[in-house]
């Protein structure tokens, strides 16, 4: 400041004060020459204001990373998503005021499904229970407890209101959500359950564990049929399994970057799915042809043709691959990636057909509307962004 002494040191150390006879010139600064301690911050948030935003509508209501998603089946606006924030929320495409917060949670919100006719949905989460809520009263139809360890997903039986969910506790649970009764464990996995479904035929259970096995269980007696594991499958933990629409075969993906097909009847491995070659996160099969896509850290999604165990072709990416979903019936398949970005690629020809941009941080899981006109993704970025799809079905 002007006129105020100024202290400093000379060249001995001795305090040395400057006032304002030692002024010989006074330059002036203009503040915009300054330099900013936020500068650096600013820059970061230009950075992402540059993001460029195709989304038709994004939802704001979570406070926290949202890490799971699913459309209802029947009404193609109802969405539902949980988060870190500990909150399932129900919202419909394009309406602010049409939101429905689905409490009861203590820890993260991990997984949500509708169930097959539209009419209930579940929110899983960390905290080891399980809601269930009705779509049309908006409520709470029960809660489903029993393992006390959190849930790494759940799933619904197509023909019924039956619950599996994959827990910490190396167990699948089940329930009947119609009357809240737990139904059976099935026990045998020796570390966390990370993946598993009904068969569509509904007849048996399928599920992968971070003990690097997978086992095909009974549904009515909980009895184990076949455990898949050892020499010739996975040597780290499954991550996501998918399995064909005739009940016939599993493809499962592992951290080793690698992608097995087993024989559901006999537990056999019957074929290998080499490409990958970093953690395998997500596998879809589709509706529509004989095609398996799986997506990887590696920065690549791979379209499979499964009668000949063969690549049909490699998308590749920016960054990783963290979730897929095929559009309906059609040929498109869209992949969540690390960098923010939905990409829709033509599964015919392997070609980006779309980059859907709007998000600020990972994706962490997608889900197409039942009328395949929009997908909603959801990101750590604690937003939920729908993006117009209408033109890919």
């Amino acid at each position: 400041m002007i006129g105020a002494a100024v202290m400093s040191e000379g060249s001995e150390g001795e305090e040395v004060f400057i006032d304002d006879e030692d002024i010989i010139n006074e330059i002036p600064l203009d503040e915009e020459d300054l330099p900013d301690q936020d500068d650096d911050d600013e820059q970061d948030e230009n950075m992402m204001d540059e993001v460029e935003d195709h989304s038709a509508y994004a939802f704001h209501g979570h406070t926290d990373e949202v890490f799971a998603v699913a459309c209802s089946p029947v009404d193609a606006s109802l969405v539902v998503s949980g988060g870190k924030d500990d909150r399932g929320f129900l919202w419909r495409i394009g309406s602010a005021e049409d939101v429905q917060e689905l409490p009861g949670h203590n820890d993260t919100v991990s997984t949500v499904a509708f169930s097959s006719d539209g009419k209930l949905v579940a929110c899983g989460s960390m905290d080891g229970q399980i809601n269930v809520w009705n779509t049309a009263t908006r409520t709470l139809q029960g809660t489903l407890e029993g393992s006390e360890s959190g849930f790494e997903w759940l799933k619904w039986d197509l023909r019924s209101h039956v619950i599996i969910a994959g827990s910490e506790d190396f167990n699948i649970w089940m329930w009947d959500a119609d009357t809240d009764a737990f139904v059976n464990t099935f026990a045998g996995h020796s570390n966390t359950v990370t993946c598993g479904d009904f068969t569509p035929d509904g007849e048996l259970i399928c599920s992968g564990s971070d003990d690097a096995t997978l086992r095909i269980w009974d549904r009515e007696s909980a009895h184990c049929r076949h455990v898949v594991g050892g020499h010739g499958f996975h040597t780290q933990g499954l991550t996501c399994l998918a399995i064909t629409w005739d009940s016939q075969s599993i493809v499962t993906g592992s951290q080793d970057s690698s992608v097995h097909i087993v024989s559901i009847k006999s537990g056999q491995v019957v074929g290998a799915l080499v490409g990958h070659t970093n953690s395998v996160e997500c596998i879809g099969i589709s509706p529509r042809y004989n095609w398996v896509a799986t997506g990887s850290i590696d920065q690549t999604l791979i379209i499979w043709d499964l009668t000949h165990q063969a690549i049909r072709s490699v998308c590749e990416h920016d960054d990783g691959v963290t979730c897929l979903a095929w559009i309906g019936s059609s040929r498109y398949v869209a992949s969540g990636c690390i960098d923010g970005t939905v990409r829709v690629w033509d599964s015919l020809s392997g070609e980006l057909a779309r980059i859907l941009s709007g998000h600020r941080d990972v994706v962490q899981s997608l889900a197409v509307s039942a009328d395949c006109n929009s997908i909603v993704s959801v990101s750590s970025d604690k937003s939920a962004r729908v993006f117009d799809i209408s033109m890919f079905k």
